[in-house]
């Protein structure tokens, strides 16, 4: 718990246009891996263009590893097929967090991260001070695939004992 700085969790939104591995569609999942956690959406059947709106929270103790997200197809009677994967920083997220945020009005972009080769933004993302809270939404294009983008968004959860920012 002394190196635990905080919990980030990772709002699922949705995939756009991802590879269709079945026959006219996919069953898609997505897999979020960060240090040696491992955590996995529900399956959505028969979807490219799946909602999810799912939470998964991380523990977070090193605030300079990359979170890495992979997409597969569930498949009943064989491997899952891989549908692309993604990886980000969350080192921008975390210096906005350590900002003096208190005075400043909700809607207030604090920063941005431009994609570049070294991430997998398909877009500029914006780290927002919304509602007392810091929010990062950010649009992921797969990688090691056809095609496919993964919307999710950012947010801190402070936790009562850890060591914090």
């Amino acid at each position: 718990m002394e190196s635990l700085l905080g919990l980030l969790r990772i709002r699922i939104i949705r995939g756009v246009n991802l590879a269709v591995r079945d026959v006219r569609s996919s069953d898609p999942y997505i897999v979020v891996k960060l240090n040696k956690q491992k955590l996995k959406t529900r399956v959505i059947k028969k979807d490219v263009n799946p909602e999810w709106n799912e939470d998964l929270t991380l523990s977070v103790t090193d605030p300079d590893v990359s979170v890495k997200l992979t997409v597969y197809d569930h498949d009943t009677f064989t491997m899952d097929d891989k549908m692309g994967d993604a990886e980000f920083e969350i080192g921008p997220y975390i210096e906005a967090l350590k900002m003096d945020l208190a005075e400043l009005p909700s809607g207030t972009v604090l920063s941005r991260v431009q994609p570049c080769r070294q991430n997998c933004l398909a877009e500029e993302s914006a780290i927002v001070w919304e509602e007392g809270k810091v929010i990062q939404n950010i649009c992921l294009r797969l990688r090691n695939v056809e095609c496919g983008e993964v919307e999710i968004q950012l947010q801190w959860i402070e936790l009562p004992g850890a060591k914090g920012l």
